[in-house]
């Protein structure tokens, strides 16, 4: 099978982040085993998905893993011209599907050059690491690359995680964490507003400290010019509470996110953030004894990924992918994990990440081409 007939199955398979992928990773699984390759599951503790590891070529130290999740963020309210679920070729040099692009298209090019990889007489071993959940939180991954350390007597070098970047390796990503706060404040008649506590009005003073904590992250020189924006960025994107323009709100909350480039740590601005909330707290109970905030972790904290420019694994990744460039990214992906979990990480995959997410999603078939080039690449890289 090509990679295009192997994308076509791929996104047959509607597997959503947060759902069973078990569909898919067993057709997989069933592929690589056709070629005398033996798979290792890791499954999640419910068995209801997996995610897979296998090695093609020697058990020596050296090695490269590939690497990729299967699951898909969901189509429900966009508009697509074709069946998201269906492989489309309209004749304009595209392909189009969900998760074409992110990323079942570099799955697709791994898997599709598998059969070359398997009669090589590889020096070095290939490793393929695909997991699941990773479109709502990374969260297979930490536990795949344990499980890779584990299974395996000899280590990998390099992981390359084929997100999409048009084949351009990207050697920088910033990580992510999402919180939802929580405000209780008292209920009243809103010509009350200064006897009691709006959870709408604090909510909304506590928004604007994030907002002026990231400026004055900026202003302290908090910059990394590789990224776009250049620095770690606070944004809240939800917030609810009240139920009458007439009444005071005792119940409010908000979800926000900080991406952080690699010299920040989130968990900072939260403890910063922690400290000014239990100062409000403690002005306003004189006014309403029950007032709290209560902040939550609802996206686990995803690392950064900030691999040297000089690092091996740039000039090889920058020869095989025939792309002397490099640059970063502003989204999240398992690069980072793999790199805490001691590989040197690079992203770089066939497909613009300006296709995800959205409606007619599409991967071009020249990508796709140098996708499977870059994989073929590698296979002569690690032969004898």
């Amino acid at each position: 099978m090509n990679a295009t007939q192997i994308l076509e199955k791929l996104v047959s398979f509607p597997v959503l982040g947060g759902e069973s992928n078990l569909t898919i990773i067993h057709w997989i699984k069933e592929y690589i085993e056709s070629y005398g390759v033996e798979c290792v599951m890791v499954p999640h503790s419910t068995e209801a998905k997996a995610s897979l590891h296998c090695r093609i070529g020697p058990a020596v130290d050296g090695g490269i893993i590939l690497s990729g999740h299967t699951d898909v963020v969901p189509v429900a309210g966009q508009d697509w011209d074709t069946d998201p679920w269906v492989l489309t070729d309209k004749g304009d040099g595209k392909l189009y599907a969900r998760g074409s692009c992110d990323m079942k298209g570099f799955l697709a090019c791994v898997l599709a050059v598998l059969p070359e990889m398997v009669k090589a007489n590889l020096s070095k071993p290939i490793y393929f690491a695909f997991s699941y959940d990773e479109e709502i939180g990374c969260l297979a991954a930490p536990e795949l690359v344990q499980a890779i350390n584990d299974f395996y007597d000899e280590q990998p070098a390099y992981a390359i995680i084929g997100e999409p970047s048009l084949m351009q390796p990207m050697i920088g990503q910033k990580g992510i964490v999402i919180y939802e706060t929580i405000v209780n404040g008292s209920a009243g008649h809103s010509s009350r507003i200064k006897q009691e506590v709006s959870a709408i009005h604090e909510s909304a003073r506590l928004v604007l400290w994030l907002e002026d904590k990231m400026n004055k992250l900026v202003e302290a020189g908090h910059i990394d010019d590789r990224f776009h924006p250049p620095h770690t960025s606070i944004h809240c994107g939800m917030l609810s509470g009240g139920i009458a323009p007439n009444v005071i709100a005792d119940k409010a909350r908000f979800t926000w996110d900080v991406r952080v480039i690699p010299k920040d740590v989130a968990a900072d601005i939260l403890y910063d953030f922690e400290i000014y909330c239990r100062e409000s707290e403690d002005q306003l109970r004189s006014v309403f004894p029950g007032f709290k905030i209560d902040t939550i972790e609802i996206h686990p904290d995803v690392p950064p990924l900030d691999t040297e420019e000089n690092a091996d694994i740039v000039g090889f990744t920058q020869k095989v992918a025939e792309n002397p460039t490099w640059d970063t990214v502003s989204y999240a992906a398992e690069a980072g994990q793999f790199a805490e979990g001691g590989y040197q990480a690079i992203i770089c995959g066939p497909g613009s990440i300006e296709q995800a997410h959205r409606a007619n999603e599409f991967i071009a078939k020249s990508e796709l081409e140098k996708g499977v080039v870059m994989i073929q690449n590698i296979v002569k890289e690690l032969s004898e």
